[in-house]
């Protein structure tokens, strides 16, 4: 049986980690946390979102970025103190653009495939986590806002979505909660929100089950490859010394150190920590729990999305902070997303809001990296950005298919090698 690793465990590192059990690999999780999800995978807006598979890779973002660069509370905030990575990246950003509809369009395109998996992983391993399937409804102040998701919807629909354009009656009536002044939306009925971190370790707990092995308060610091295998160097808490374990292979989903990682192996993996914040309003009594809506909503304007975790807990995050590696919560960055709350959501009592930040791993052309390196038995699925969520089971599975694939090459040419010597020696 290989042995396989698996670096990171969030959302990706643990769906793949349930995909490679399912194809009968042995599998070892490392994490530098004490419990999976406890990064990225902790508290984002919790939609699983194929409406929101538009990439960034277009002119206007380029335009808000600079336009913003100097207000604080702005939706995309980009830090202009110099760093060599940050622009190189911007650089090839920019380079992308002209794939913008081809890489929307195939992140709808992954990202409905990847609900057939995640909803019956979830079925199969009996994960409760807050899971609200009513769809999610994009909300426009303008008409301008409109126009530009009426553009994008074609794009859906090419991908596979079904999403239906809706008065500001019909939003009122799909959501009774939802109040301010708005200029019409779109709703997609298939989407669905849930809570992340509890499905990752739903999940996480299922992979136990099936006899995989995690590994926490590990930090990897080197891969090692030769013609063994692949040796992950790591540190435990508490611990000065390095441990050293062999394995048939490995895969790195570790968010924005596949960076790092993958250079040590010779690939080029080019994540930037995107910094996104949320904040989780209790609802501690049936006013605020009645005035908060169930609906999920994504306010394109003010880069806002909202999730209704269960019966008292209501999740609205966004913004995008380009500010490297910075786990800093500002104030000024959370302030508007409770100003949001009040503005549409009046009646919810804000006096009990925990504030996150997570750095969400972005390649310039917004698409995940899935597959194989450069070297035999080294794989990645990292890179998901803004859809780490709603494409991981897709992505785990196209990951697992190309180890198997893979993998299974390797076995047929050992095994030729081994026929060929044979015949040498029979000759002989």
């Amino acid at each position: 049986m290989k042995h396989i690793a698996v670096v990171g465990a969030g959302i990706t590192g643990v769906t793949t980690c349930y995909s490679l059990l399912n194809r009968g690999y042995k599998v070892t999780v490392f994490d530098k946390n004490r419990y999976a999800a406890m990064q990225t995978s902790f508290a984002n807006g919790g939609q699983l979102s194929a409406s929101n598979a538009e990439v960034w890779t277009q002119a206007s973002t380029i335009l808000k970025g600079i336009k913003w660069m100097l207000k604080k509370d702005a939706p995309l905030l980009v830090n202009p103190k110099p760093d060599w990575h940050k622009y190189s990246w911007m650089a090839e950003f920019v380079s992308n653009i002209p794939r913008y509809e081809k890489n929307t369009v195939e992140s709808a395109r992954l990202a409905i495939a990847a609900r057939e998996h995640l909803f019956s992983w979830a079925e199969k391993e009996s994960i409760d986590f807050d899971h609200e399937m009513r769809g999610i409804l994009h909300m426009y102040q303008d008409k301008s806002g409109y126009d530009h998701a009426t553009r994008v919807n074609k794009m859906l629909v090419k991908g596979g979505l079904e999403r239906t354009a809706v008065s500001v009656d019909e939003m009122k009536s799909i959501e009774p909660a939802l109040s301010g002044e708005l200029y019409g939306g779109y709703y997609t009925p298939s989407d669905s929100t849930g809570d992340i971190h509890k499905y990752t370790r739903g999940l996480a707990e299922a992979c136990l089950r099936l006899d995989a092995n995690f590994v926490y308060d590990a930090a990897v610091e080197k891969l090692h490859h030769d013609a063994s295998g692949v040796r992950v160097e790591f540190t435990q808490s508490g611990s000065a010394n390095s441990n050293v374990e062999q394995f048939d292979g490995v895969v790195i989903c570790a968010g924005i150190e596949s960076r790092k990682l993958g250079a040590q192996l010779g690939d080029r993996v080019n994540v930037y920590p995107v910094k996104g914040y949320s904040i989780t309003v209790a609802l501690p009594d049936e006013e605020s729990q009645t005035a908060a809506p169930w609906v999920s909503l994504l306010d394109d304007d003010a880069k806002v999305v909202t999730s209704r975790l269960g019966k008292d807990r209501f999740r609205i995050a966004g913004t995008a902070e380009f500010n490297g590696v910075n786990y800093d919560i500002r104030d000024d960055r959370i302030k508007p997303l409770i100003q949001w709350c009040r503005t549409y959501f009046p009646a919810v009592d804000t006096e009990h809001v925990v504030p996150w930040a997570g750095l969400r791993p972005m390649m310039p052309n917004m698409m995940p990296r899935v597959g194989a390196g450069k070297l035999p038995g080294v794989y990645y699925n990292t890179g998901h950005g803004h859809l780490g969520w709603t494409l991981s089971a897709a992505t785990a599975e196209m990951l697992g298919d190309v180890v198997s694939q893979s993998m299974a090459v390797d076995k047929a040419v050992n095994a030729t090698s081994v026929a060929s010597a044979g015949s040498v020696r029979k000759a002989g």
